[in-house]
């Protein structure tokens, strides 16, 4: 049968259609966009007004109507009935039964819902980006502030997975901001693509209305308006920058604690968790779990994989306005930021409250001869040799203690004098006593004071340095806020001389 000779009886909407698509969506405008949409309608009249579009008389009327839609209607009590296509239509039906269809459809002159949705998407994500900027700046005081506390605490650094050197818990906690730090200017960046309104855009090419476009970006608190006005409705790289950051942000931090999981271990135990932070074994009364490292790593990972689906929705997806972009996924990576946050802040409170077990560190370090690379380094300095000659011998006093599981520094000297002359055919100048100081693990790091190593003045250097991008990128944060409360006062402003209150 072709189109021509069947005849079409169904209504719209399907019950199936309706319970698997509108009504999710319906219900997600309602639980996330509702104020977005109150801010473009009352910025998009104010608009229309001060560019001649609409008179007062026109303008004024709608303007009311919007205060009374917003006063009369109770949006969380609001079931879908499929009366109207989405919440954008159940506004619009609301305002044609208090002025009537001319009066009321005045609103939608110049837009569509095309830019509208990207509007308050981007809206959405400014307001959650905000959020987790803050809860990263935070953790990134913290973690700057607990590397200061533990600048001299020792600590066994490892490489894949073995004992490697002796360092400073303050100087890890410093490589782990210095990361965080980069992951901040990474959204950050992500932030200043989300701060570019697409209202204006309309459908796809604009408006032959005189439309100012620098206004609504600024009424609705953007940073400008974006330029393209095919790219308002198609580039969505505002998600795919915002999600990828945020993956990166998880993924890194991650690695951080999965290190947390392997130092409380048992079997390492450099690091100490403080009861408020383990739960106790249901049957082995003996065992301490802190298992809110756990949380956190799965908790990460899950907002790994919530922003990698961002990223794989997004994938071959046409460059025009689509639904793979809009609402539901929308909706969906919101729960990025959820779990996010509650890593961050969950993080944010265990880290002060970790304490390094000196007797295990200590014990560890004896145990795996960690500091006879400084022992290499400091023949090649003080007996002129090569470093591959000071590495053998360093290497075989390694082994002669790790034998008699001794301490390199009380064991280890009758090992070297041997092993020294065996390969120089000559006597050593270094005694006991300079060769105890040599590899003990304050020495090891004591002399590695250059740009970014672990010394006392390096490390101090470093973390003034942190300090100070911390403090430029809260004075930003501040910058973005009080700029968003001034577009929030105009708008309000402008609105109420439309509705004439004085």
């Amino acid at each position: 049968m072709t189109a021509g000779t069947y005849k079409d009886t169904s209504v719209f909407p399907d019950p199936v259609y309706k319970e698997t698509v509108l009504r999710p969506l319906f219900d997600g405008a309602k639980d996330h966009h509702v104020e977005g949409f109150r801010l473009i309608d009352r910025a998009h009249l104010v608009m229309l007004h001060e560019t001649g579009i609409l008179t007062i008389e026109q303008a004024r009327p709608i303007a009311q109507a919007l205060e009374a839609i917003d006063r009369e209607i109770d949006v969380d009590a609001l079931t879908y009935t499929g009366e109207v296509e989405d919440f954008f239509f159940l506004i619009e039906k609301e305002l044609r039964a208090r002025l009537g269809p001319d009066l009321a459809g005045r609103l939608h002159t110049a837009r569509s819902r095309n830019d509208i949705d990207h509007t308050l998407f981007k809206l959405g994500l400014k307001d959650r980006i905000d959020s987790l900027l803050e809860r990263l700046v935070r953790l990134a005081e913290t973690l700057a502030s607990v590397a200061e506390r533990e600048s001299s605490t020792l600590i066994v650094a490892y490489t894949h997975g073995q004992p490697a050197q002796p360092t400073v818990f303050g100087h890890y906690l410093s490589a782990v901001l210095e990361t965080l730090l980069r992951d901040i200017a990474r959204l950050e960046a992500a932030r200043d693509i989300v701060d570019r309104s697409p209202m204006g855009a309309a459908a796809i090419t604009t408006s032959g209305f005189p439309i100012d476009r620098d206004l609504m970006a600024r009424l609705l608190g953007f940073g400008r308006p974006l330029q393209n006005s095919y790219g308002c409705i198609a580039s969505i790289d505002y998600i795919t920058s915002t999600y990828s950051a945020i993956q990166l942000v998880f993924l890194h931090l991650g690695r951080f604690i999965q290190d947390l999981q392997f130092w409380t271990s048992f079997e390492v135990g450099q690091i100490y968790v403080p009861n408020a932070f383990v739960q106790i074994s249901s049957i082995m009364p003996q065992k301490r779990n802190p298992v809110p490292i756990e949380h956190m790593r799965h908790l990460a990972s899950q907002t790994v994989g919530r922003a990698q689906a961002m990223l794989t929705i997004m994938h071959n997806t046409p460059f025009t306005d689509m639904n793979d972009s809009e609402g539901e996924s929308q909706g969906f990576g919101y729960g990025a930021f959820e779990s996010g946050g509650r890593v961050l802040d969950l993080l944010t409170a265990l880290v002060p409250a970790l304490r390094i077990s000196p007797d295990r560190v200590r014990q560890n370090i004896r145990r795996s001869c960690i500091t006879v690379t400084e022992l290499a380094d400091s023949l090649v300095r003080h007996e002129g040799l090569s470093f591959r000659e000071a590495h053998e011998i360093a290497a075989e006093v390694s082994r002669s203690v790790v034998a008699i599981g001794g301490d390199i520094a009380a064991d280890g000297y009758e090992a070297y004098q041997e092993a020294f002359e065996h390969c120089t055919k000559r006597r050593t100048s270094i005694d006991k006593t300079q060769f105890a100081e040599i590899v003990s693990p304050e020495n090891f790091v004591a002399v590695r004071d250059r740009f970014g190593g672990p010394a006392p003045r390096a490390l101090s250097q470093a973390i003034a340095g942190y300090n100070q991008e911390i403090s430029r990128i809260r004075i930003r944060m501040q910058e973005a806020a009080q700029r968003a409360q001034a577009s929030a006062q105009d708008l309000q402003s402008r609105f109420t001389a439309l509705l004439g209150v004085r």
